[in-house]
């Protein structure tokens, strides 16, 4: 769960703020994004489509991506995902410092509130879930590990929205209006900042089937030393039976809000000595 930090003047991944790469480099690594569950392998004419370059100048992209083992060959002239992505995967999971002090947290929240899990995670252009703590298996979520989810629906990006720098919201706000204003935040700026402001008082999430009919969730942020929003944790519960109950459900906004200032307090003590870092720009969300 690292957070990039690019310079004020490109946007995260070096792109600019139309969302083209500008470099060599960046053109190269953006070949990765055409990766997608509805496109799991590529070929030297969809680079060639997608850069807007020579065939000889993707056949060396696509060799030196083969060699660091971030695509693979397979039949017919088409790339894979390669298995350093999965290696880096495994490392995540073992060695990421968030997901580390996350996960008992996680798991008191669980077995105490008797409700699921999720820790999320802001990446500069998207909320992705991180991992799960999810006991009870009589519900799912259309959340997945890895899955990018909607930016501006849900409590799980609402509690990281609010607390992204006014910077941040206003870039939002002008590359996403139509999205903002599908998701009932606001018309213009001062509507988008003013419900912002709400949130981020109220300092907890509730939403109601926003991204799942049938589900509640409650979320709050997590914060890294420096205050800046690292994502948000995440409890989901049924909107059907006690659980859904007024009192239930103020009683967790309490539990979720406590742990996700737990998890928060973990971070800050291990991040005592790291060097500041500043909050990720958001960039434009193609699709």
């Amino acid at each position: 769960m690292s957070h990039s930090d690019p310079d004020e003047s490109t946007d995260a991944g070096g792109a600019r703020g139309n969302g083209t790469p500008d470099g060599s480099l960046d053109k190269m690594l953006s070949i990765l994004n055409l990766f997608t569950e509805d496109n799991s392998a590529i070929t030297q004419e969809d680079i060639v489509a997608h850069i807007g370059c020579s065939r000889a100048t993707a056949y060396r992209y696509l060799k030196s991506l083969s060699t660091a083992g971030l695509i693979s060959p397979v039949h017919g002239g088409a790339y894979v995902v390669g298995s350093r992505i999965i290696e880096l995967d495994r490392l995540l999971r073992l060695r990421d410092p968030i997901l580390l002090a996350a996960r008992d947290v996680m798991a008191t929240l669980a077995r105490e509130q008797k409700v699921n899990v999720m820790l999320c995670a802001y990446y500069g252009d998207k909320v992705m879930c991180a991992d799960t703590e999810w006991p009870d298996t009589s519900y799912t979520s259309s959340y997945e590990r890895g899955k990018p989810m909607p930016m501006f629906l849900g409590a799980t990006a609402k509690a990281i929205l609010a607390h992204l720098t006014p910077y941040q919201q206003r870039n939002l706000m002008l590359w996403h209006p139509a999205e903002i204003r599908a998701a009932g935040l606001g018309d213009n700026w001062d509507e988008f900042r003013a419900n912002m402001r709400r949130v981020r008082k109220e300092g907890v999430v509730v939403s109601h089937g926003e991204i799942d009919k049938g589900l509640i969730g409650v979320g709050a942020p997590i914060f890294s030393a420096e205050q800046k929003v690292l994502g948000s944790l995440v409890a989901i519960v049924p909107a059907k039976g006690r659980a859904a109950s007024a009192t239930a459900l103020e009683r967790l906004r309490g539990a979720v809000q406590q742990a996700a200032q737990a998890l928060t307090d973990k971070l800050r003590a291990g991040q005592r000595d790291a060097p500041p870092a500043r909050a990720s720009r958001p960039r434009r969300i193609e699709g």
